[in-house]
């Protein structure tokens, strides 16, 4: 597993604050911004990173916005909050972006979703993300990545640890690859290389925790499976490879791992019990 680049860092603070909830558009002065900082209705575009010895940090420290897009590469962003953001929370479009110490809750709109992530060496770690809503319809996940097009791709080397997927409505982690079961993936790169770990994840309505479809050499391990989804992890699609252990289930989840056949090659784990 190589994990995000963290050398060293070019700390920068945004020196941003707004109000929530965001009922109108907060006080957004863009020349108060540093360049590369985008803000519209309260939601930070980043579009400026650094090198990948080097990564840009834009540290929150707790401010308050309304979602952030990245739109760079070699970029950490740290310690911001959003309550009732534009879903998702957080959407990720680069390669060493690493995203830590957020809190998001309760995303609205779209699909619902807390964070997406489209890119090589992702590092998600230490977020806490909650509330997550399918009243509306939406497929409201804590995490989500699929490889559809261009600009939403596969993702090699992805590092997501010590994450709280608090009260959500779907899945703790949605992850379709470029040949996904689906067939609206674009079938360009991989998906690969993943790290899940030391994880909280309370699923209220899904099937499963975590769904994987076509994604290889996955590690699930230490995370906590709360609340009662029929199983805790589905593996589908050639998603082969996967490594489980060491994970804390609650008491009403009869099955741990769920598998199809083409996913079988490299398993290593408790016995699957049921299907994806």
């Amino acid at each position: 597993m190589k994990a995000p680049i963290l050398l060293g860092a070019a700390m920068l603070a945004v020196p941003f604050v707004t109000t929530a909830p965001f009922t109108t558009s907060p006080s957004c002065s863009q020349s108060a911004l540093p360049q590369g900082v985008v803000c519209a209705a309260g939601r930070l575009k980043i579009t400026k990173g650094g090198t990948p010895g080097w990564p840009l940090t834009y540290a929150g420290q707790g401010r308050q916005v309304n979602g952030i897009d990245v739109e760079a590469d070699n970029v950490v962003v740290d310690g911001y909050t959003m309550d009732g953001p534009k879903a998702p929370g957080i959407e990720i479009h680069g390669s060493n972006v690493t995203v830590r110490n957020t809190t998001i809750k309760a995303p609205k709109g779209g699909d619902g979703d807390g964070i997406r992530f489209f890119g090589d060496n992702i590092g998600i770690l230490h977020n806490t993300i909650s509330d997550t809503d399918n009243s509306t319809g939406a497929h409201a996940d804590c995490m989500q990545t699929f490889a559809t097009d261009d600009e939403d791709v596969a993702s090699r080397n992805v590092d997501i640890e010590n994450n709280r997927c608090e009260r959500i409505d779907n899945m703790c982690l949605m992850a379709e690859s470029p040949n996904s079961e689906a067939g609206d993936g674009n079938g360009e790169g991989v998906s690969e290389d993943w790290t899940f770990k030391g994880n909280y994840c309370e699923t209220k309505q899904a099937s499963q925790a975590v769904m994987i479809d076509d994604v290889q050499n996955l590690s699930l391990e230490g995370n906590t499976w709360a609340a009662g989804p029929d199983h805790a992890i589905g593996l589908q699609n050639k998603s082969t490879g996967a490594h489980v252990k060491d994970n804390e289930l609650d008491p009403s989840i009869k099955c741990e791992v769920g598998i199809d056949k083409s996913a079988r090659k490299g398993y290593q784990g408790p016995e699957p019990k049921c299907e994806p």
